[in-house]
């Protein structure tokens, strides 16, 4: 995907266009990234490549399914609180099962799925506001199907920038770098597109 959202026509084409580009986002941060690559936690904290792209997809599969029940509440999730909190946070951990291509084709099939409910969906239909968790509000009872998409564009944007710093301690490689060694842009004065370091020194 370019590096920027092409022209769109309407509010449901914009929503639409700026979490494909998002999510193409963790695409370019994995480019050329090994498998033990996407396992490193090179910053202060615990974030890894892979780790974010399983993590925005369960974020996201979630926020869509909320959208596409609207303005029911999604059927009730299979496992109880107390397995549900022990569970806490192992969508951002990357097992010995999950690889860079299965990771990303997660996350591209649900960016398939979300663009089918965006496409159908009424963008003012309520979505009730979940009460599982301290973070959600006690006074608002419910969002709409807009309000999801944009919040799902922050998540999505939010984790990105994650990414990047984490992509740059790997090594170095930054987010246009990325971009032109992914899309095939010519060198120019100001910027070389990324190459792996064996090709960068020879």
């Amino acid at each position: 995907m370019a590096a920027h959202v092409p022209p769109v026509a309407d509010e449901r084409e914009s929503l639409i266009a700026y979490l494909d580009q998002q999510r193409d986002a963790f695409a370019t941060v994995a480019f050329g990234l090994t498998e033990d690559q996407i396992r490193l936690a090179p910053t202060a904290g615990t974030l890894s490549i892979g780790g974010l792209v399983k993590h925005v997809t369960t974020c996201e599969r979630g926020w869509t399914e909320r959208m596409a029940a609207a303005p029911e509440a999604p059927a009730p999730p299979d496992r109880s609180l107390e397995e549900q909190a022990t569970a806490w946070g192992d969508d951002f951990r990357v097992t010995d099962a999950d690889s860079l291509e299965s990771l990303l084709a997660a996350l591209a099939a649900q960016g398939d799925t979300t663009r089918e409910v965006l496409r159908r969906a009424d963008l003012g239909a309520a979505v009730p506001v979940p009460r599982d968790a301290p973070w959600f509000p006690r006074d608002v009872d419910a969002w709409s199907v807009r309000w999801v998409a944009m919040h799902l564009v922050e998540e999505l944007a939010r984790h990105a920038g994650h990414a990047d710093i984490v992509r740059e301690s790997i090594d170095g490689a930054t987010m246009y770098e990325l971009v032109a060694a992914r899309e095939g842009w010519p060198e120019t004065p100001w910027l070389t597109p990324w190459r792996p370091a064996a090709q960068s020194s020879a």
